[in-house]
């Protein structure tokens, strides 16, 4: 009887063994940082640049996952119903965080229970306009719009998207009226913009800065409290007597419900220190972003105000999504 014992305590012994060396070949869990949009855009291209200097901190390395689709909806609700062990974060522009839930009558997911990590950058949305239009500035173009009302098509990145209730933003304060050409994306817009198929087009920053620069788009204005550094010539619209348009594309962190505020702070912690890295922020000036690094609770109070506007522009320009 002791022998059988001795047996199965030896046989349960290996077992535990092998168990033991199992997770220890497993090693640590990688981070995974969710971008709830397609490769190649600012929305995955930051999260890339500061992953590369997140590895040397996660040992189980940082694994950079597009689950696209749905305005974001489908890769917000993937992190959402994820294990809150702070191992699976989204990182996104403002639809699936702050916007959806004003647009869409009903989400897999609630957008107020996010848990706020930090924000990595914005980039201020601009005024672009086709160089044929014979304005030089903000205070021009409004001129030029209401004295041809109807007359002027401005383009977005689908119904619903920043693009699209930035410009919503700039005719409820301004009483201009053009009319909507939603695209699938930046890129066909930018590439009819330049071609005169439309006239306007309220963009971020760093997909509009090389066409400007090159002098086949014109950027008339700024939509920040501060000039860009990549921009340091054009106004913003405040310089121009329009101080309420303010209308920035942010990239935020955010964590399923319930993960635990020590794993976010430390994980917040080493996304600043990848932010303060000179290389980081060179490739960020790149795509007109800058960065931002803060803690979760300035995060979630910044996340809440531009909820809070966008709002407004959504019911008062009447805009849903089914």
């Amino acid at each position: 009887m002791l022998k059988t014992f001795a047996r199965r305590a030896s046989a349960a012994c290996l077992a535990g063994a092998c168990l033991l060396g199992t997770a220890a070949a497993q090693g640590p869990q990688a981070l995974k940082l969710v971008v709830p949009y397609p490769a190649g855009g600012t929305a995955d291209i930051l999260p890339r640049v500061v992953a590369e200097k997140l590895r040397a901190q996660f040992p189980g390395g940082v694994v950079i996952d597009n689950r696209t689709g749905a305005g974001g909806n489908i890769g917000a609700e993937m992190v959402f119903r994820s294990e809150p062990d702070g191992n699976t974060l989204m990182v996104s522009p403002p639809a699936p965080i702050a916007i959806n839930q004003h647009l869409y009558k009903k989400l897999s997911f609630d957008p107020s229970k996010w848990v706020p990590v930090t924000v990595l950058a914005t980039v201020p949305n601009v005024l672009v306009v086709n160089p044929k239009l014979p304005v030089k500035n903000v205070q021009e173009f409004i001129a030029y719009a209401k004295a041809n009302p109807g007359k002027l098509s401005y383009g977005s990145q689908g119904n619903g998207t920043t693009s699209h209730l930035t410009a919503s933003m700039f005719m409820q304060l301004t009483g201009v009226e053009m009319v909507h050409i939603p695209y699938k994306g930046t890129a066909p817009a930018l590439v009819d913009l330049v071609g005169g198929q439309i006239d306007v087009f309220f963009d971020n920053l760093s997909s509009s800065l090389p066409f400007h620069q090159a002098g086949k788009l014109r950027i008339l204005g700024v939509a920040d409290g501060q000039r860009s550094p990549a921009l340091p010539d054009v106004p913003t619209f405040a310089e121009q007597k329009l101080p309420a348009m303010n209308a920035v594309t942010w990239f935020a962190v955010v964590a399923p419900p319930g993960t635990p505020a020590s794993k976010v702070a430390s994980t917040q912690k080493a996304i600043a220190d990848a932010l303060a890295h000179p290389e980081v922020k060179q490739k960020f000036a790149e795509q007109g972003a800058e960065p931002r690094g803060w803690d979760s609770a300035q995060t979630g109070k910044f996340i809440q105000a531009e909820s809070a506007k966008w709002d407004k522009v959504i019911k008062s320009a009447k805009v849903s999504l089914d």
